[in-house]
């Protein structure tokens, strides 16, 4: 998340080149760092254009395979097939968003099929109703929204989150929630609901239901009108 963070900085100084870069070192070490990428994409088209923006997709595909490249010379199908193990089943006893379903359905491919549909279909829906409204070009503001969301429309649809995952976006969700007109005592109530799901341990029927409607409640208020600030200038 470091680097992320560090690419985040260069892309709201409208530092593109070396914010990819950085952003594509941060997926070679973690790859939860491309559920910002659908924001990433939606960003550069709208501040770059459609071929500066395949440069840059280009150079962080680059990248990936400089980095990788001692691995793909030993094993690559080894490589290639552990890297992107999107196959891989998830322990039930270690999920702490959906606990509240029976383990079959939980493992059901149908159901992981499902919850890909569902993750592309918000990002088109949140692209519509909420990115393509905002001011061009846009301020840093605007980017951090773009970003935020889209890694947490991801992190809404996974199919299973794990402890440690916390990490990948409890601190953007201020800067998310307060983005939309939701009234500030229910942000609140959000923002402690969240945290005291993510530290029951072992996760429950409860604490896993009541995650995944505050994550749900959050997905709805982004794809509506944002709040506005009635602050005056004088």
């Amino acid at each position: 998340m470091l680097f992320l963070y560090l690419a985040i900085y260069f892309f709201i100084q409208k530092k593109w080149l070396i914010g990819c870069a950085i952003f594509s070192f941060a997926v070679s070490i973690k790859m939860n760092i491309m559920l910002f990428s659908p924001g990433l994409f939606y960003i550069l088209l709208v501040e770059e254009g459609f071929m500066q923006t395949c440069i840059y997709i280009a150079l962080c595909g680059a990248i990936q395979l400089i980095l990788g490249l001692p691995f793909l010379l030993e094993n690559p199908h080894g490589y290639i097939k552990m890297s992107f193990d999107l196959g891989r089943q998830f322990f039930f006893k270690w999920t702490v968003n959906y606990r509240f379903l029976p383990e079959n359905v939980f493992l059901s491919r149908y159901f992981h099929v499902c919850l890909l549909a569902v993750h592309v279909g918000l990002l088109i829906a949140v692209c519509m109703l909420r990115w393509r409204k905002l001011n061009k070009p846009l301020d840093a503001k605007s980017i951090l929204i773009i970003l935020f969301s889209s890694n947490f429309i991801g992190i809404a649809c996974a199919r299973s989150l794990h402890y440690q995952f916390y990490i990948w976006y409890y601190h953007t969700l201020p800067v998310l929630f307060f983005s939309t007109k939701l009234p500030v005592p229910l942000l609140m109530l959000m923002l402690g609901c969240i945290e005291l799901c993510w530290n029951t341990y072992p996760s429950t029927v409860l604490s896993s239901s009541v995650l995944q409607t505050c994550h749900l409640i959050g997905v709805v208020a982004l794809l509506l009108p944002p709040r506005t600030d009635k602050r005056k200038v004088t």
